[in-house]
């Protein structure tokens, strides 16, 4: 017999069993997924055209915010949900930050955080607390607000320029689905376009980010950032675009630092655009009886100094 023949008389043996016995099988239901409106087009030139028109447009940001803070998950073993704070935010481009935050009602600081040539520094008033270390610290404190680091937030709040003379842009299609009734499970899918930006170090080629448009509006309503391994280091999210000075700009952001486990959402109550700013908007001294603390790269105190003098800009 030919091995064609074999085939064709297995197959029918393994059908003629499955079907008279309904003991070897069983099924379940699926929810069925909608899908949502359709879909826009773009090529990869559009979009990399259009990221990096948004990007340019933004030398200077000036925000006053609502920020809700969540600490903890599967390493905490738990989760805190921290009560909504009023917080200021000034951006100069190419790489400034600075973020304050203040406590409900009394409106004293509980933070004031602000990046410098170095890496960053944090004052914690009610710690009495005046840390500074490195840009990336690869453990993180007990204190979900030592955890702060303004470069990203930094990053994760602007969609940067790609660089074409050392990142490559590669464009994959891809699908979201959210949940739209808890009853039933019913799912509605969003096609998206994924741009995935590989960057060029001295250390060589590596993923830096992804950038998800939605196909409904072909905005960018997520940004994933990874770290050098490859671990996923930021997940930003992106809603409620307005217009600003002729920018599309998003008025819920939400940020997730899943190595620190904390989780900053941040709703823009007001937003000026490019307005001249100076160098003393970025310049944070230590806070006379407060006690500084220098980190190392790991996280580690090198150097801590009790009510000392004052650490300038």
């Amino acid at each position: 017999m030919g091995r064609r023949s074999s085939t064709i008389c297995l197959a029918v043996a393994l059908a003629a069993v499955f079907t008279s016995s309904g003991c070897l099988f069983r099924s379940h239901t699926v929810p069925v997924r909608k899908t949502a409106a359709a879909a826009r087009s773009a090529t990869l030139t559009e979009l990399l055209n259009y990221i990096n028109q948004q990007a340019s447009a933004v030398k200077t940001l000036n925000a006053t915010v609502d920020i809700d803070t969540t600490v903890g998950g599967a390493k905490k073993g738990k989760v805190t949900e921290f009560q909504q704070i009023r917080g200021y935010i000034l951006v100069r481009k190419p790489a400034q930050l600075r973020m304050i935050g203040l406590f409900p009602v009394v409106r004293n600081k509980a933070f004031d955080m602000v990046s410098d040539a170095d890496g960053f520094k944090l004052s914690i008033p009610s710690k009495s607390r005046f840390i500074v270390g490195p840009p990336e610290v690869t453990t993180p404190s007990k204190n979900a607000l030592e955890n702060l680091r303004p470069n990203a937030i930094y990053d994760a709040l602007l969609v940067h320029e790609i660089d074409p003379k050392n990142q490559i842009a590669v464009l994959e299609n891809g699908e979201e689905a959210i949940v739209t009734d808890e009853k039933s499970k019913q799912q509605t899918s969003y096609p998206t376009y994924i741009i995935d930006v590989i960057h060029r170090d001295k250390e060589g080629w590596h993923l830096e980010r992804k950038i998800i448009f939605s196909r409904t509006d072909l905005m960018v309503h997520r940004q994933l950032i990874y770290d050098r391994m490859g671990n996923l280091a930021t997940e930003a999210r992106y809603e409620n675009y307005q217009e600003f000075n002729g920018v599309q700009f998003p008025t819920s952001i939400n940020i997730t630092r899943p190595q620190e486990e904390y989780t900053i959402g941040l709703s823009v109550l007001k937003l000026t655009l490019n307005s001249a700013m100076t160098d003393d908007q970025f310049a944070l001294s230590q806070p006379p009886g407060s006690t500084l603390v220098r980190l190392d790269q790991n996280g580690n105190a090198m150097q801590t100094s009790p009510g000392g003098g004052v650490e300038k800009q």
